[in-house]
């Protein structure tokens, strides 16, 4: 049984295929279809925590230790309550230790609100450095406004231009499936970002635009060896090239678990320090979006992009006919293995791939070889001249 283990985890780096990713799509699509259908459920019927940057209001800060301790946020939201007459949209702590400090998130108030509200803060917290460390910033809504709207705006102009690359680069299949896929990263990210219930802040936004770039160089990875491996795929009959692409995907799948996982550490690192240490704020707004969406788009580049683009491909009746002469290949030579006679119909010829395959083998080898021969000088025409006789010179 270990020995089974070890063959597969021994495929799984080497990516001979010891997984059928293409094969068994459609329980990719199932399940990733049902994530998307519970994020997007919750943007819709729960919708964001939108950040005072958006809804505009009132922050009042003030330090969160006293001559007596330290001071919580549920007394902050009673002395709130009692100065104002109603609760405050938010109270949280920031930070860890003497620089510690209480957020109070409130709707727009005025100036004698604001006074008010200080005077009763520094009766009932009484915080270190008295009224004066009490501070109030009014925020207006339309600032929030202008980020989302470039955000919007960038997201289209991403799009755009992947497409047009990938279009070029790749091919149309390719670039509906890269964008297939990060539509589906940007819509799980920020589902999972309605269902925590995290603070929708400008540094949301900004993580949110980030993790595109990553999700789209996993993708354009994979896609480039499914190019590399489906080149002249249609005068073939060794494999389909659904198999071709899963050949791909195996092959780049550690390098992607790997690259993720490298790139997830510091992620994670900046999570727990943004919430460990430092409280909620930019850092741990900044974190979610990011470690979301980064393993969402490692998984999308696999699970979900390739898989489109093999069945956007084999729309195409020119890959349903190698497809089939894949078939009746290897019905063919099955039936030469049982010795059963061959049929007119079932004959294939099978030289093409296997001496294209080694011609290909021959080449890499021969690049290889020429790639580690040291160089030569030439022989000088004395070197030439001289040649052994067997005689003794004198």
């Amino acid at each position: 049984m270990a020995q089974s283990k070890g063959s597969v985890f021994h495929r799984l780096y080497v990516g001979t295929g010891a997984f059928d990713i293409i094969g068994k799509r459609k329980r990719w699509y199932i399940l990733f279809g049902l994530i998307l259908l519970v994020c997007t459920a919750s943007i819709l019927f729960k919708g964001f925590n939108a950040g005072i940057d958006f809804t505009g209001g009132t922050r009042v800060q003030l330090p969160a230790v006293s001559a007596s301790g330290e001071i919580g946020n549920e007394a902050a939201k009673e002395s709130f309550t009692k100065a104002l007459g109603h609760e405050p949209t938010a109270v949280q702590t920031v930070g860890t230790g003497a620089s510690a400090t209480i957020q109070i998130r409130t709707e727009t108030l005025d100036a004698a609100q604001v006074a008010t509200l200080k005077a009763a803060l520094n009766a009932d917290l009484k915080p270190t450095g008295g009224v004066e460390t009490i501070s109030d910033s009014a925020v207006s809504a339309s600032w929030g406004g202008a980020i989302t709207t470039k955000a919007l705006i960038a997201l289209g102009v991403f799009f755009l231009a992947v497409a047009i690359f990938l279009a070029l680069y790749f091919e149309w299949q390719m670039a509906v499936a890269a964008l297939v896929a990060v539509v589906h990263d940007v819509v799980i990210t920020a589902g999972i970002y309605s269902l925590v219930g995290f603070e929708v802040s400008p540094a949301t936004v900004i993580g949110l635009l980030t993790i595109l770039g990553f999700s789209l160089y996993d993708t354009v990875v994979v896609f480039d060896k499914v190019k590399e491996n489906t080149r002249g795929i249609l005068g073939l009959t060794r494999r389909t090239y659904g198999e071709a692409a899963n050949l791909a995907v195996n092959q780049t799948l550690m390098r992607s678990i790997n690259t993720s996982l490298i790139a997830l550490l510091p992620v994670l690192g900046l999570l727990a320090i943004g919430v460990g240490l430092l409280g909620v704020g930019t850092l741990k707004d900044l974190a979610l979006v990011q470690l979301t969406g980064m393993a969402i788009g490692a998984l999308s580049s696999i699970y979900i992009a390739t898989p489109v683009a093999v069945d956007l491909k084999m729309r195409d009746p020119r890959y349903r006919a190698q497809a089939a002469r894949v078939k009746a290949r290897r019905d063919n030579l099955a039936r030469k293995a049982s010795g059963e006679p061959a049929t007119g119909g079932d004959i294939v010829v099978e030289s093409t791939d296997d001496e294209s395959l080694q011609a290909e083998l021959r080449k890499e080898k021969a690049l290889t070889a020429a790639a580690g021969v040291p160089s030569r000088t030439g022989k000088t025409a004395a070197d030439t001249r001289r040649r052994p006789t067997g005689k003794k010179h004198r």
